[in-house]
Parts: C-alpha cells; structure tokens; sequence
C-alpha cells in the first residue's frame, strides 16, 4: 500500500504518471506484478501541508507500507530509483520528493479476507 501526499495544485496534475513512475519502480527494483498496484493519493489544501524549507510547493511525500523480508540493498535501491525516475520523467526535484518504506509482519497485514502469513503470493517476499 502507498500513500502519496502533496499540495493539491502540484500532486494533482501529476499523481496518474506518478502512481506509474512508482509502480514501474516497484515492479523493477521488487518483482511485485502488475497488477499489485495499490496507490492512494491525498491531495491537501496548501495551508493543510507544511514541508520543510528548501522545498517547493512541489514537495511530495510516498509513504510505501509493504510485508516485511526485502533486504536493505533492496529497499535501497528502491528509494533510489524513485527519486531518478521522479526527476527524469516528472521533472520533480529530488529535494521535493520525500520516500519512507515501513516494513511489517506479515501477520499484521489483512487482506483478501485471511492474514499476510496465511496468503499464497504470485511474487517474491525475499529479494
């Protein structure tokens, strides 16, 4: 699951190319298949969003949740080719664009109507 935050004028005109640019990334760097794209988009008021100095109101920020087992490299690389390719195809300054991955069990993932631990997954946990 990813959750996208940014001023409302800035992320709105951009989030359809911006859920591919991450899902490319995502299906790149973890093998996830395509059709494993869960995005969420929040557009804010920009007096609803503060960002720190040295940003533009094109601060951007992609929270990635995921089950747990990738390696640090991974993660890594991950995070690294999201901000190369929200350069190169969004023209989104790397100091505009803010990533957090939150890694947890397994089994504190629902979905499908059974627990992460209990699914049968088309894709690699582990890479």
């Amino acid at each position: 699951m990813i959750v996208v935050y940014g001023i409302d004028k800035k992320l709105n005109p951009i989030k359809a190319k911006l859920s591919d640019v991450i899902h490319q990334c995502m299906q790149e760097v973890l093998g996830l298949p395509e059709d494993k794209r869960a995005h969420r988009f929040v557009p804010l008021a920009a007096e609803n969003f503060y960002y720190p100095g040295g940003r533009s109101d094109a601060y951007t920020v992609i929270e990635i949740n995921m089950i747990e087992g990738r390696e640090k490299e991974t993660i890594k690389a991950l995070i690294k080719m999201i901000f190369s390719e929200c350069e190169t195809q969004l023209a989104l300054a790397e100091a505009d664009v803010e990533i957090t991955v939150k890694q947890q069990p397994d089994y504190c993932w629902g979905f499908r109507g059974i627990t992460g631990d209990e699914a049968k997954l088309n894709y690699s946990i582990n890479v």
